[in-house]
């Protein structure tokens, strides 16, 4: 990179930032930190256990948001200090290493930029992902299995604590369906874009012939709605069933009839749990699924009461997916979306998901701009 290219490029970011800043709104965020730290001083604030976590928790999201923030500003300003006082060709060394940070910052700051986006009403809440195997047989029941593993790799790169909630082994190997939850801070808001159909092809290993095949699955993600006074659902409108525990659990998991199946009559939207340890505590789960999908089913449809859902609900035909991964013969994933794609097919299986989120979500900011007054939180 040119040392031109190069001080143009600090200059771009010290402008992105303060324009990013207008819509983090620093002083708005110094304040609610201070709201929160006084709350957190009163004698009686751990009386209520849940509520204090979740004040301590955002109170710990505002302070790293505000040390992100002012550490990016102050590297922004000292890396373009440093630009003007080197020169490439008697210091050579000290411009590559500037270079390295630039490009290393540049990365910091999409990130930070990114999230600024999260801000729908529930960008904040944990995840659940659902997954299903389409058409391919057996391969699209391991191929199903390899999903479920590539997100919890996500979310352990993330430090998000991941649970699963149901599953449905497959006849000979992988999944027919399983549920899982990813918990922890915006994760509904950097994974609501995987939800789709994700497209393999490879060599199977399930046949004599070790062919070509091309396997479908489908991810679902729904947000963990904690608050549900605006998701009302009618008593009569459920068939619930229950069902003896299978899959993953241990002792943890009663061999009685403990799990449960929620059928949603009007919809036909039905959700499984078999994870906890009680009936109840599987009902309550499942409860907290159906409801995430007919709030993501209201405003996919832009109905305005779960009754303008009637009738809506209709299976999902494979083959319009949303991303390809490609094992043979050769290796890429591309996502239909934004034409992201990489040749690293083994270490996106492995959960390393930021490029193709990062693109997603930047698409969507392309397409809602900061300037129409879109702010976080």
């Amino acid at each position: 990179m040119f040392l031109e290219e190069l001080t143009q490029k600090l200059e771009t970011l010290r402008e992105e930032i303060t324009r990013a800043k207008t819509y983090f709104e620093p002083e708005k965020v110094k304040n609610r930190i201070k709201e929160l730290e006084y709350l957190a001083s009163q004698p009686d604030f751990w009386t209520n256990q849940e509520e204090a976590k979740k004040v301590s928790r955002e109170m710990s999201e505002k302070r790293e948001d505000l040390e992100l923030w002012e550490g990016l500003e102050k590297d922004a300003n000292d890396y373009s200090a440093l630009a003007g006082m080197i020169h490439p060709t008697n210091e050579p060394d000290e411009y590559k290493d500037l270079e390295k940070k630039t490009l290393e910052f540049e990365k910091r700051f999409n990130k930070a930029n990114v999230k600024l986006f999260l801000n729908g009403k529930y960008d904040h809440s944990s995840a659940i992902l659902s997954f299903h195997a389409g058409t391919g047989g057996t391969d699209a029941q391991d191929w199903a299995a390899m999903l479920m593993r590539m997100y919890m790799k996500y979310a352990e790169n993330h430090k998000y604590k991941t649970s699963i909630l149901e599953e449905s082994p497959g006849h000979e190997a992988g999944i027919k369906s399983a549920t899982i939850i990813i918990e922890g801070p915006n994760a509904y808001g950097y994974l609501k874009n995987e939800h789709g159909i994700h497209r393999l092809v490879r060599l199977s290993p399930f046949n004599a012939g070790n062919t070509r095949e091309t396997s479908f699955a489908l991810v679902e993600v729904i947000p963990e709605i904690i608050e549900d006074e605006e998701i009302e659902i009618n008593k009569d409108d459920l068939r619930i069933d229950t069902f003896r525990s299978s899959g993953p659990g241990g002792q943890s998991v009663n061999k009685t009839d403990s799990a449960i199946r929620i059928t949603h009559l009007p919809t036909g939207i039905t959700v499984n749990c078999q994870n906890e340890r009680s009936q109840i505590q599987n009902k309550e789960r499942a409860m907290k699924l159906l409801k995430g999908k007919l709030q993501k089913m209201k405003e996919e449809t832009q109905a305005e009461t779960l009754d303008d859902l009637r009738g809506q609900h209709k299976e999902v035909a494979f083959g319009n997916q949303i991303r390809s991964y490609v094992l043979h013969p050769y290796t890429m994933v591309k996502d239909q979306r934004t034409d992201c794609e990489t040749s690293q097919v083994h270490d996106v299986l492995d959960g390393d998901l930021d490029i193709f989120i990062e693109a997603s979500l930047l698409k969507m900011r392309q397409s809602f701009p900061l300037s129409n007054g879109i702010k976080g939180r």
